[in-house]
C-alpha cells in the first residue's frame, strides 16, 4: 500500500535534479512506491509526483478500480475513457497542479511516442528520469538487505536439489519447471526471472532461453536462477558437468571461478564498480580468453532483478555500504561451451558479504553418473 516514507528519498533527489515533478508509469518504480502492479498497455496510467510532496494518478477508466485501492481516501485522481484519449486529460492535471513550463521527469516506461505528443500539447520539459529512480533505491536497508539474504538462500537450497536432479536425457525445459516447482516448494514467493538451463553447446549463449535441448554425458549446464522474497530478490549461476569433465572445461571452469571470487574480493566500499569489472576481466584476459567475456561483470538487485549499480567497464560510480550486486564474470566459446559462477554481494561493513553459498569447487559440481 501507499507508504510516504518512501518518497522522502525521491522528494530529495527531485530538488537535485531541479525536477517540478516525475511521471511514473507501470513498472518497479511504481510498484516499490505504491505496491500498484499495473498491467502496462498503450493506455497512459501513471503517478505523478511533484517535488513539493503532493501527488497525483492518472488513470484509464478500466484500471480505476484496481488503482484506487493503493492510494489514501482523498488521493487525486484523473480519469480518462478509451473514446475521448488521455491529452486532454494531461493537460487539465497540468494546469491543476501548476505544472505548465515545469521540468518534468519520466522514467523508463513512460512511452516516448508519448512524451513526443506531451511537447507539443504542453509549454513544459520533458527529461529522462531512470538515472534518478534507480538512484532512489540503490541503496538498501537492513530489512531489504535481509529479505535479500533470505531470498538468496532459497535459492543456494534450489542449486543444490537442482544438481541432483540434472541427468542425462532430461530435456532443459524439464529442469526448468523443477526449478520453479521447488521455489514454490520452498517458500519463495515467484522466481525473480525466467530460469535458463542451457546444456552443452548452448551454454556459450549467456542468456539462451529455448529449453528445447536434451542434456548429454559430457556436457556442462548452466543454470541461472532467481526468486522474490518479500519483494526483494535473489540470483545466482552455477555451471555443473554431466559427468568427469575434459581438461579444457576444468580449466575454462577453474579461471572463471577465480575471476568471480577475486572480484568478490575487491567489492569494497569507495571503489568504482567499473575497477571491480576490471579484477574481473584483467583475469579473464590475461589467460587468454578477452574475446570469450562477453557480459559485464555485474547488475545491481533489490526490488528489481536488474538495476544500479552496473559492474561495467568505465562506470565511475563508487560502491557505498548498502548497495547490492552480482558477481558473474564468465567465458563463452561459441558453437563449443560456457560458463559462469555467479554470487550475489552486498556491501556491509565496508566489505562485499556474498549472499550465495552453495557449492563451486568442482568436484562439488560434477554430476556422479
Amino acid at each position: 500500500m501507499f507508504n510516504e516514507k518512501k518518497f522522502d528519498k525521491l522528494f530529495e533527489l527531485m530538488k537535485e535534479k531541479k525536477l517540478d515533478a516525475v511521471m511514473i508509469a507501470p513498472s518497479s518504480d511504481m510498484e516499490f512506491l505504491v505496491d500498484y502492479h499495473a498491467h502496462a498497455d498503450e493506455r497512459l496510467n501513471c503517478l505523478v509526483v511533484l517535488s513539493d510532496k503532493r501527488y497525483f494518478q492518472i488513470s484509464p477508466l478500466l484500471n480505476y478500480e484496481e488503482a484506487k485501492v493503493k492510494y489514501p481516501e482523498d488521493a487525486v485522481f484523473y480519469k480518462w475513457a478509451d473514446g475521448e484519449g488521455f491529452l486532454d486529460t494531461v493537460k487539465k492535471s497540468f494546469e491543476d497542479f501548476g505544472l505548465i513550463g515545469g521540468r518534468i521527469g519520466v522514467n523508463e516506461t513512460i512511452r516516448g511516442i508519448d512524451v513526443l505528443d506531451f511537447q507539443e500539447l504542453l509549454e513544459a520539459t520533458f527529461v529522462n528520469a531512470h538515472p534518478m529512480m534507480e538512484a532512489f533505491r540503490i541503496v538498501k536497508s537492513n530489512e531489504e538487505i535481509q529479505n535479500m539474504k533470505k531470498a538468496g538462500q532459497i535459492a543456494d537450497e534450489v542449486m543444490r536439489d537442482i544438481k541432483n536432479f540434472i541427468k542425462p536425457g532430461l530435456y532443459e525445459y524439464e529442469v526448468i519447471e523443477e526449478i520453479k516447482r521447488l521455489y514454490k516448494e520452498k517458500g519463495a514467493d515467484d522466481i525473480s526471472f525466467s530460469p535458463i538451463v542451457a546444456t552443452g553447446k548452448n551454454s556459450s549463449m549467456p542468456h539462451y532461453n529455448a529449453g528445447t535441448s536434451k542434456i548429454q554425458v559430457g556436457d556442462n549446464v548452466v543454470v541461472d536462477c532467481g526468486c522474490r522474497f518479500n519483494n526483494m530478490c535473489s540470483d545466482t549461476s552455477r555451471t555443473f558437468f554431466v559427468g568427469e569433465p575434459s581438461e579444457e572445461q576444468r580449466r575454462v571452469y577453474e579461471i572463471c571461478k577465480r575471476s568471480t571470487f577475486t572480484a568478490q574480493d575487491a567489492a569494497l566500499s569507495g571503489v568504482t564498480a567499473g575497477s571491480i569489472d576490471k579484477v574481473a576481466r584483467d583475469i579473464i584476459d590475461g589467460e587468454g580468453y578477452r574475446d570469450c567475456f562477453l557480459n559485464r561483470t555485474g547488475h545491481g538487485i533489490g526490488f528489481s532483478v536488474h538495476e544500479a549499480p552496473y559492474i561495467k567497464p568505465n562506470n565511475e560510480l563508487v560502491l557505498e555500504e548498502g548497495m547490492a550486486f552480482s558477481i558473474e564474470p564468465g567465458i563463452y566459446i561459441a558453437g563449443k561451451f560456457g560458463m559462469r559462477v555467479e554470487n550475489i554481494v552486498v556491501i556491509e561493513n565496508g566489505k562485499g558479504v556474498s549472499m550465495n553459498h552453495s557449492p563451486v569447487d568442482i568436484e562439488d559440481v560434477i554430476i556422479k553418473l
